[in-house]
């Protein structure tokens, strides 16, 4: 087959070829089956009839996933736009101490219906054990896998934000909910609540395929932070439009704002990689994000719990799912409009003016100033 020498993706017939391939298959990065939809030739045509085809990619041919000394070093700067990125979370920095819930309880016990509080109870659930979710995939397999040193300075942030969100989310849990048993049941969301399981579910299920590539599982837990948290950030800033939990609505501006520049950050990433998924790949990957989060927040958890429409609650979903995509340098699927005018306010992707909101201004001395050594002192 003509220009085959030069494709950075081999196929090879695992079955037949099994004795000759395992050493090969041991120094790949990842080994993965080829959907019928992948636009990738097959360059062993002399293997025809054979039970399965495989493609390996090494990770020396995915410049960030490269083993080099260099990711030991951080100057120079190799990818400054990644760096960018960097500077910009460490500019946005905020802990748990700077939510004030005084005003909460009042709003909790005397403003909010039990449909309400528990709509609420369920997010923050899901909240408080997606967060660990996230790091556990960071922890495991993208800080191991990344080896551009930016990228990993980015990863080591988004870490501690992480964990940062989820004291947030476990002190919401501990101020509003009195009664022991069902704070247990709460922090125990991913086990007890078959609708939290699963989405916990689907997003554990990528940690632990060693089967599909970086690519791909970067898109899903874009789709994770992108998706699976949009529908209940809007409905938590559903709950401010009404002048309603101050402290929550506060909190949720800033994590959605940190979760936003996550997503971001994958986006920016996968625009770097040389071999990206098909594009069906990525849209599979969108679409059972978008199906699950329906489910929740249409049939398992109604928004109409708290006066929402959920069908415009569905067309939401489906607007962020494209914005992604989008983003994502993919077609849009739903070419759905925004339906919720106060969202155009607080944008999920951290475009919120942080600083004129903070409770306390002791701003990172301007950390996205760029640092010289020649400044007249």
């Amino acid at each position: 087959m003509s220009g085959s020498t030069s494709l950075p993706l081999t196929l090879v017939c695992s079955s037949s070829l099994e004795g000759v391939l395992s050493p090969i298959i041991e120094q790949a990065e990842y080994v993965y089956t080829l959907s019928s939809a992948s636009p990738v030739p097959c360059v062993a045509d002399s293997l025809a009839g054979a039970a399965s085809e495989t493609v390996l990619i090494r990770a020396e041919d995915e410049p960030l996933l490269r083993e080099s000394q260099r990711r030991f070093v951080l100057f120079p700067i190799q990818y400054d736009d990644i760096w960018a990125m960097y500077k910009q979370a460490q500019a946005s920095f905020w802990t748990s101490e700077e939510i004030t819930l005084a005003y909460d309880m009042r709003d909790w016990t005397e403003r909010l219906d039990d449909n309400e509080r528990n709509f609420i109870k369920h997010v923050l659930a899901f909240f408080a054990a997606s967060d660990g979710i996230v790091n556990e995939n960071l922890v495991e397999r993208f800080s191991n896998e990344v080896q551009a040193a930016e990228a990993r300075c980015f990863y080591g942030f988004q870490i501690m934000m992480e964990n940062i969100h989820s004291e947030t989310y476990s002190l919401l849990i501990d101020t509003y909910i009195k009664d022991p048993q069902e704070r247990d049941h709460l922090f125990a969301a991913i086990e007890t609540i078959p609708c939290i399981k699963r989405k916990a579910d689907w997003a554990l299920r990528w940690i632990s395929d060693k089967s599909s590539t970086f690519a791909e599982r970067l898109v899903a837990f874009a789709a994770v932070e992108g998706i699976f948290f949009s529908g209940s950030f809007a409905a938590i800033f559903w709950l401010k439009k009404r002048g309603l939990m101050p402290g929550l609505t506060f909190s949720n501006e800033l994590i959605s704002r940190d979760e936003g520049m996550h997503t971001e950050f994958a986006c920016l990433l996968f625009s770097h990689l040389r071999h990206r998924p098909h594009p069906s790949v990525v849209q599979r990957i969108v679409k059972e994000a978008v199906a699950i989060e329906h489910e929740f927040l249409s049939d398992a958890l109604p928004v109409s719990l708290i006066g929402m429409n959920a069908a415009l609650m569905r067309q939401y979903i489906e607007f962020v799912a494209d914005r992604l995509l989008y983003s994502l340098g993919q077609n849009k699927i739903y070419n759905a409009t925004n339906p919720f005018d106060f969202m155009d306010m607080i944008s999920l992707q951290g475009k919120t003016n942080f600083f004129e909101k903070r409770v306390s201004e002791y701003a990172k001395a301007n950390v996205q100033h760029n640092f010289t050594t020649d400044e007249d002192f």
